[in-house]
């Protein structure tokens, strides 16, 4: 008889977030989002183009230069929605409300989505790894009371940032 170990509730979330990402449509970030509340998944969301919109593996990446406070440059994607900003805008489309929210997601959130899911009511959020540009998300989870958990301590890193 093998022994079966039974995931945490979030070792199992994060799970179900791996398989959403499969859906992801650009290579550079394929990360997925859920958001439960109460061990009840609400909704999911991934990486994507808006509807009817091409995807990045369609026709490639739409990169966009960012050039921050202290002068380096970074590159970014901007064809695509975020997994967390998908996952929202899938609640608000079909009338889930997520105040008091737990969101699981790929790394820290970027600091568009950290607003987002500020607003959205959301007060628990677990990431798979840190995002190495999340200091500022971080920051404002902290100011407003969400609590913020990783699963692993390393670092995503990706090219072209």
């Amino acid at each position: 008889m093998t022994t079966h170990t039974r995931p945490d509730w979030d070792e199992y979330f994060m799970e179900i977030a791996k398989v959403v990402a499969l859906r992801a449509t650009c290579d550079r970030g394929r990360s997925g989002c859920v958001i439960v509340r109460n061990k009840q998944i609400l909704v999911t969301g991934y990486v994507g183009s808006a509807s009817g919109l091409p995807h990045c593996d369609e026709i490639g990446h739409q990169m966009k230069t960012m050039r921050h406070e202290d002068g380096t440059e970074t590159q970014h994607c901007v064809r695509t929605a975020h997994a967390e900003q998908n996952a929202i805008v899938q609640a608000a489309k079909v009338g889930t409300a997520l105040d008091g929210a737990t969101l699981y997601c790929k790394m820290t959130p970027c600091r568009v989505c950290a607003k987002i899911i500020i607003n959205a009511g959301i007060k628990h959020v677990v990431c798979e790894k840190r995002y190495h540009a999340g200091e500022e998300s971080e920051e404002m989870f902290r100011m407003t009371g969400i609590t913020l958990s990783f699963v692993d301590e390393t670092i995503e890193q990706y090219a072209n940032q």
